[in-house]
């Protein structure tokens, strides 16, 4: 092996924010995509009268998936490096817990309901922030990366 070649390793709290990235990604392309969105000709740019609906289930929007496909790059970027995807996970699953809560709040037919959400969006939410700060902090005991006696 060359001096000039170092390994990269991957750690496990870095795979997870990689493969949320992935899955933000994928869920944002999805959305653009008839047949997948059902109503795809009645989905508006945001607001609640957007009438698409992801596999039929999470109403969606131009700027919802927008907001998905902005969330996989973050992921996908932050998961480079351990601090980032560790901040990608807990952060990003503390802003799903707050839109949760918003979505809650906020009526279905409400203008304020601008990205939309529905009753499935909310609980998908809810179960994202969970799982991504479950992810973030179980997999971050314990401090950073191990690094080797040889470690470059």
């Amino acid at each position: 092996m060359s001096a000039h070649t170092r390994q990269m390793t991957r750690t496990p709290l870095q795979t997870a924010a990689l493969v949320m990235g992935i899955i933000f990604l994928a869920v944002g392309i999805l959305g653009f995509i008839p047949g997948i969105t059902t109503d795809y000709g009645a989905m508006r740019f945001a607001g609640h009268n957007s009438g698409a609906y992801l596999l039929g289930l999470f109403q969606t929007s131009v700027l919802h998936n927008i907001v998905h496909l902005v969330y996989g790059v973050v992921g996908l970027a932050l998961a480079r490096g351990w601090t980032g995807a560790r901040n990608f996970l807990v952060w990003g699953g503390v802003i799903y817990l707050l839109l949760w809560i918003y979505g809650l709040l906020v009526g279905h037919g409400s203008t304020a309901n601008f990205v939309p959400f529905n009753t499935a969006d909310n609980w998908l939410h809810f179960l994202l922030g969970i799982v991504m700060i479950g992810l973030g902090v179980a997999l971050s005991r314990g401090g950073g990366p191990r690094r080797g006696p040889f470690s470059v």
